[in-house]
């Protein structure tokens, strides 16, 4: 039996020693939950290394500053451990979905994946999530035993159903990304219900992380000031109070000082909300919260309408500012070009990659290529693509 996490103190959090277990089956470890162990898997596995070099708003090559997948898990981690903690859920489980929760995404940010799900149009499409999915359970080669990493049901679960229910009224599993369909055949992961509290931590923390380090990194690279921010609720409120308090503060430390604020007042709002929630729904176990008919780990309305206003203001300044519009034009061009040489010419993969190729422009070479450019750092892909396309570059 697996250990137990004596931190998941609620009776309504995710019992690791209660653990659904693993696809394929293995002895436990002797000095490690269930869910620690998965967090150690996806720490030493080679797509998270990976983010360190893949785009959260900017290209790793304009500043040494900014923010990466890599660097945003760990913040996201972080908090959903902290806001855990308070509310007596599984700290190791919450951390693990948040380490895992961007594994999926390709080079280039959201501008990789729309050019990656263009290009897959016609082959099924692309999606991060169903992606992440794919990388724990199939495309990681690690082990002797199995592919993938062979997580436990809970860490799975929370991995596709952060957000919520997958097959819903309007959505049934015919709907959803072939990844998470073939995966259905094998493990039932009861997609029409919500995940269990620690994932939606995580989701929640993602949200935390994002936003404020989105303000931080936004200002840093002067896309926006601290001027334009004192129109939006809330925001703005933080950074006057600053602005009060510590009259002449440097530009940097009251950019710092604010974020942090708020981070801290969007945690204690989760945590308000939350457990105004649990207290209505009284769920006996984790279970019980995957079949409420809403999420009980949430935002208050007021919360989440300052947060929209934010994401509209970041989504106008920031992510179409044309600055990074014209590096993610180019990120665009970059993942459509790699992908019609490859798709068009499957013998220029590396050996190890054209296993499970179907020819010229096959569904399965397409799958296998779509596979093989997600797996890119940004890095990586600017000197494949440099390396294929360039008729100077004589590299091979």
């Amino acid at each position: 039996m697996s250990q137990s996490n004596p931190a998941a103190s609620a009776i309504f959090a995710t019992k690791a020693e209660a653990s659904r277990g693993r696809l394929f089956d293995e002895s436990e470890s002797a000095t490690r939950t269930a869910f620690q162990r998965d967090r150690d898997r996806i720490i030493h596995s080679g797509a998270f290394r990976r983010l360190k070099y893949k785009t959260q708003v900017f290209v790793y090559h304009e500043g040494d500053n900014y923010r990466t997948r890599l660097s945003h898990s760990l913040e996201v981690a972080q908090i959903a451990r902290s806001i855990s903690r308070v509310l007596g859920l599984d700290e190791d489980l919450a951390e693990t979905l948040a380490l895992a929760h961007d594994l999926g995404h390709t080079p280039f940010g959201h501008a990789g994946e729309d050019a990656l799900d263009a290009c897959m149009k016609d082959y099924l499409g692309f999606d991060h999530n169903a992606q992440t999915l794919r990388i724990v359970t199939k495309l990681e080669h690690r082990y002797a035993q199995f592919d993938g990493l062979n997580l436990s049901w809970e860490t799975l679960e929370g991995l596709v159903k952060h957000n919520g229910p997958v097959i819903t009224d309007d959505t049934d599993i015919n709907d959803l990304p072939r990844a998470l369909t073939e995966y259905a055949e094998i493990q039932d992961l009861e997609l029409s219900t919500f995940a269990g509290p620690e994932a939606q931590v995580a989701a929640l923390a993602d949200d935390i992380a994002y936003n404020n380090h989105d303000i931080d990194d936004g200002l840093r690279a002067g896309l926006f000031s601290i001027d334009d921010l004192m129109a939006l609720p809330h925001v703005g409120q933080a950074f006057q109070s600053v602005i009060e308090q510590y009259p002449g503060l440097e530009e940097t430390r009251v950019i710092h000082e604010s974020v942090r604020h708020l981070i801290g007042s969007m945690i204690g709002d989760v945590i308000a909300e939350t457990r105004a929630r649990l207290d209505a729904a009284k769920p006996q176990s984790a279970s019980d919260i995957r079949t409420l008919s809403h999420a009980v780990v949430s935002f208050s309305a007021e919360m989440t309408q300052h947060n929209a206003t934010l994401k509209e203001f970041l989504f106008r300044r920031m992510y179409r500012h044309y600055r990074v519009n014209r590096s993610m034009s180019k990120a665009r061009r970059i993942v459509t070009e790699l992908f019609s040489l490859l798709h068009a010419e499957p013998d220029l993969l590396p050996p190890e990659w054209q296993v499970g190729c179907d020819g010229v422009k096959g569904i399965k070479t397409a799958r296998r290529v779509c596979d093989f450019i997600a797996g890119m750092t940004d890095k990586f892909a600017i000197e494949e693509h440099k390396r294929l396309c360039d008729l100077s570059d004589p590299r091979a």
